[in-house]
């Protein structure tokens, strides 16, 4: 489980470092196979389609890796309100319906009132919703295949200590000497 968590906090460690969209300050693992990664946005970047995207695929990252090394996700990284899925479900839904990046109607805005449960009821937005997430995966799958020992390595040394520093992480991408052989 350990091991697990690891692997799905590396990916998105990974994922943030090398899109720029956020400065990891640490990435730890703890009981019950419990992590986190803790960022602070990257205010330069403007908050355009792009950053939208590398931002999904930063909290799809971790469920992508779980599948790209173990072959399978857990429920962890859906099943509530704060998950990373339902973030990034929010995200896209919000792209295609208040932040003007649809292709379908750009202009028009819709309230925040249209919520994820309305995806039930507008099948065509919901296939729209699902293709943004789509893409984010394939946004993070490509991260982390290119990435594929970095990721392992990260994954490793979290396992092992429980926490890696952003320093340590900017080190190991940086400068692959300094990584552990």
């Amino acid at each position: 489980l350990r091991w697990r968590a690891s692997v799905h906090e590396a990916g998105h460690a990974l994922a943030y470092m090398l899109t720029g969209i956020a400065e990891v300050k640490a990435a730890s693992v703890g009981l019950h196979g419990l992590g986190m990664v803790a960022t602070v946005a990257n205010s330069r970047r403007p908050q355009n389609e792009t950053w939208l995207m590398n931002t999904m695929a930063a909290l799809l990252a971790g469920r992508t890796a779980e599948v790209l090394v173990i072959g399978e996700t857990l429920a962890g990284a859906g099943g509530a309100d704060e998950s990373d899925l339902a973030r990034a479900t929010e995200m896209a839904l919000a792209a295609e319906t208040r932040l003007g990046f649809s292709r379908h109607q750009p202009l028009v805005y819709r309230s925040p009132g249209i919520t994820m449960s309305d995806l039930a009821l507008d099948r065509e937005l919901a296939d729209r919703v699902n293709t943004r997430l789509l893409t984010a995966e394939a946004i993070a799958r490509k991260l982390l295949e290119e990435h594929r020992d970095l990721h392992h390595e990260i994954a490793t040394r979290l396992s092992v200590t429980g926490v890696v520093s952003g320093d340590e992480l900017r080190e190991m991408i940086d400068n692959p000497a300094a990584r552990p052989s």
